[in-house]
């Protein structure tokens, strides 16, 4: 999934959209045989509780983290906004973050960030002790520039790094004040001295913050395990010199490994050849919106008969005595913010059914509210990875106390999810939610499930090429 979007609740004034970069250093060693396999988890106030807003990806083996992964908070000046980062060593594959080891965690406020644009904390334990010497550092960007830069990179004759092959990925950095920040890993090519990587997107504010002569940093290195990946080589080049390429005729530039130009018969470790570096407009939700998109609000209720009995006080479906259950609490939460996009009010219901969107002028939002038992996985991830090339998302909202890791499972965050005859998503459109997290608040339960919605809409329609409807009445973005 790709940065997630943060609002306050029912602000009427004018925000600032901030785009926060989460690195760490000298993390706390929690594994025996490893290095610790860190990811950081971003929580905000709403004032009595801290709801979960996103996660970065998990880095293997690694004690000094550069998370790839950013999040996009909308910044009210006369606003205090609480913010806490919370790091933990990823040590199973479910989506609660309980049973992984701790590693710190940092408190504060979103105005505090802004004001230093830069700012390194020491991490803090439960007990609010210093997490061993462990700190973390957060970058924050004004978002002015929409625009993204759409890649398609190659490379040939890497050297080899074990016996007669290479894995190499690549990590593109935007040069700072401070030194050079992470903007893009690309996916891991395993076994290949000439891989081609999946085409993928950066923002121009990531990559050179407005200056298009400004020197961009490539690194690609050899794949890991252990978090000690081999540096096969790098080179810098502006973004205009890495447009310069066609698929006829790529951009290329030399991999050069510092260490070994004192070797007079070295030439290079390799050439990255840029295909295709193009710079395209990119609309935003409230510009589709705006343009006349419908967001149609569909219900999937889970009627199997592992809620028990409804007319028992124990079955997720008993209707209690104010009037309301887990399922409907839930269908309130989300429905009501999602009821203002849906010019019908109208919300289809289905036993896990849905239909296929009609046309390109509508985007479709499943709410799925289950219990977590899934009988026929197989099915499910076939029909979640070719509902991915459809303009839809799906929620789920999984009620009650039950182990929810087959729904974490779909809710892929740090790799596509791939069906059972290895096919990958299109795209991210799973967002997984746990109801009693939230201990009945509404509003943290329909900004965590909702968060995502808006990069999922105009990220679907960009990666199309898809106006919006009414295009003449959205103005051109900057």
């Amino acid at each position: 999934m790709a940065s997630a979007v943060a609002s306050a609740p029912g602000a009427t004034h004018m925000a600032t959209k901030v785009e926060l970069t989460i690195s760490c250093q000298n993390l706390m060693d929690m594994d025996v045989f490893s290095k610790s396999d860190p990811l950081c988890a971003l929580y905000i106030s709403t004032g009595s509780h801290w709801y979960e807003f996103g996660r970065t990806e998990m880095i293997l083996n690694c004690l000094n983290p550069k998370f790839a992964r950013k999040f996009v908070i909308d910044y009210y000046f006369e606003m205090v906004q609480k913010l806490k980062f919370c790091v933990y060593d990823i040590d199973n594959n479910t989506y609660d973050l309980s049973d992984d080891d701790f590693l710190g965690e940092l408190e504060c406020t979103l105005g505090q960030i802004v004001s230093n644009r830069q700012m390194t904390r020491q991490l803090l334990l439960k007990d609010r002790r210093s997490a061993g010497r462990g700190t973390i550092t957060i970058c924050a960007e004004e978002i002015t520039d929409t625009r993204m830069a759409n890649f398609e990179v190659s490379a040939r004759r890497l050297d080899k790094k074990f016996l007669w092959w290479s894995d190499p990925f690549l990590e593109f950095y935007k040069q700072t004040e401070t030194g050079w920040q992470l903007a893009h890993r690309t996916e891991v090519v395993y076994n290949s001295m000439n891989p081609v990587w999946r085409p993928f997107r950066i923002s121009l504010r990531a990559l050179y913050g407005g200056d298009v002569e400004k020197l961009i940093k490539v690194d690609c290195y050899d794949h890991h395990v252990n978090g000690s990946h081999d540096l096969i080589g790098s080179f810098q080049a502006s973004l205009a010199e890495m447009s310069a390429g066609t698929h006829l005729s790529p951009a290329e530039f030399e991999c050069i490994n510092s260490k070994k130009l004192k070797n007079k018969k070295y030439k290079n470790s390799g050439v990255i050849c840029i295909k295709r570096c193009q710079v395209e407009k990119e609309y935003s939700f409230l510009d589709y919106v705006m343009g006349g998109c419908q967001i149609n609000f569909t219900i999937a209720i889970d009627f199997t008969g592992s809620n028990g009995d409804p007319m028992s006080p124990q079955s997720l479906h008993y209707i209690n005595p104010e009037g309301y259950n887990e399922y409907l609490q839930a269908i309130w939460a989300v429905g009501n913010v999602i009821q203002d996009y849906d010019s019908t009010k109208m919300f289809p219901v289905f036993g896990f059914g849905a239909q296929i969107p009609p046309s390109w002028q509508q985007y479709f939002v499943l709410l799925i509210l289950t219990d977590g038992v899934i009988t026929d996985m197989d099915q499910t991830r076939a029909a979640i990875v070719e509902a991915s090339r459809l303009p839809m998302s799906i929620i789920i909202v999984g009620v009650g106390g039950a182990d929810f890791s087959a729904m974490e499972f779909l809710d892929s965050d740090d790799k596509l999810l791939l069906s059972p005859t290895g096919e990958a998503a299109a795209r991210d459109i799973v967002q997984f939610v746990p109801f009693r997290h939230f201990n009945g608040n509404s509003v943290a339960l329909a900004q965590s499930v909702l968060a995502e919605l808006p990069d999922q809409v105009s990220s679907f329609f960009n990666a199309y090429k898809l106006k919006p409807p009414n295009v003449s009445t959205v103005p051109e973005p900057s």
